[in-house]
Order: C-alpha cells, then sequence, then structure tokens
C-alpha cells in the first residue's frame, strides 16, 4: 500500500471533477486543469472526495500511485486558491520591471534579459527588487521561477544574484593576504 497514494484528496466549494476514461478534468474559480492518468492507476470521485486507486499490479505501481494523487491534489489546489512564488534580486544596479507582461531584468550582465510571459502565468513586480509568478499550474509556476532564477544565481562570496524570497545562501570567506 502507497502511504500517499491512499490518503483523499478533499475537494473545496466550488471545485469538480470530471473523469472521462484515462482523463481527469477539475475546474475552480481560477480554472481548467487537465491530466492524462496512466494505465496503472484510477480515479473514484464520491461525496466530494478523490481516491486514487490502483488499477494493475505492476511494478511501479506504488509509486505512480502516490504521484498521482499528489498531482490531483496540486491541481485542487491551483484552481481554488492558485500558486505564487516570490524572487528578489541583490546586488548594485540590480533590478527588475515589468514591460507589458514580459519582466525585464537587469542583473549585472552586459545587457538586460527580457523574460518572456508564459500563458497561465502572471508576472508582477513589488518595487524594483521583487517580482512574483502566479498562476494555477504548479509546475508551471515553479519551472518559470527556476528560469528567472538562472539567469543569475545568487553567488557564494557577496550573495549577488536573483534568490527566492527567504532563501538562504551559504557564504564563503573571500581571499585572505598571503605571507
Amino acid at each position: 500500500m502507497s502511504r500517499i497514494g491512499k490518503l483523499p484528496v478533499k475537494l473545496p466549494s466550488g471545485v469538480t471533477v470530471k473523469v472521462d476514461g484515462r482523463t481527469v478534468e477539475i475546474k475552480g474559480a481560477k480554472g481548467t486543469l487537465t491530466k492524462e492518468l496512466p494505465a496503472e492507476v484510477g480515479v473514484e470521485v464520491a461525496d466530494g472526495v478523490v481516491n486514487v486507486v490502483p488499477a494493475l499490479e505492476s511494478e511501479n505501481t506504488k509509486a505512480l500511485w502516490g504521484l498521482y494523487r499528489v498531482l490531483i491534489n496540486n491541481m485542487v489546489v491551483g484552481v481554488s486558491a492558485g500558486y505564487k512564488i516570490e524572487l528578489e534580486v541583490h546586488g548594485v544596479g540590480y533590478k527588475v520591471e515589468l514591460k507589458g507582461k514580459d519582466l525585464l531584468i537587469a542583473a549585472g550582465l552586459s545587457d538586460t534579459v527580457l523574460f518572456k510571459a508564459r500563458p497561465g502565468l502572471e508576472y508582477k513586480t513589488e518595487g524594483t527588487v521583487k517580482m512574483s509568478v502566479e498562476g494555477i499550474d504548479k509546475e508551471k509556476v515553479g519551472q518559470a521561477a527556476a528560469d528567472i532564477r538562472r539567469i543569475r544565481p545568487p553567488e557564494p562570496y557577496k550573495g549577488k544574484g536573483i534568490r527566492y524570497v527567504g532563501e538562504n545562501i551559504r557564504r564563503k570567506a573571500g581571499k585572505t593576504a598571503g605571507k
């Protein structure tokens, strides 16, 4: 038995689940998400609760059972509340601004970087040093935030770069004068 897979997913009010063969469609106040299920797992919906059940007995059924239970839970949370990841830039002259729906990032490179808007995501800025990525799909929000961070990851000597809000950067000691 999968400890995570056997847990039910509770549906908040306003969220509906429709199962059509191997496809699960979840609708909520913020939008609609769909996911294709593998043959190893199935979905049962009853009384405001979604249960993911194993359909076949194979080697990786337990892993897929738990995985798809978590993915369905993430979809339910996304269509009801949404996801938001906040980032900040550190460094002299480092800044971020919104240009239409795109982000314009100056992070110590020879030119500013234009980070294009992606479908289903919304970018917001707070001042010139904080930005956020919002959307209903957890995977897309996390990937966009990671791609923004990858433009200029924080370096360990001065801590300059783009980091998640609250991320702890382990600092290293710089060079010392030798004899």
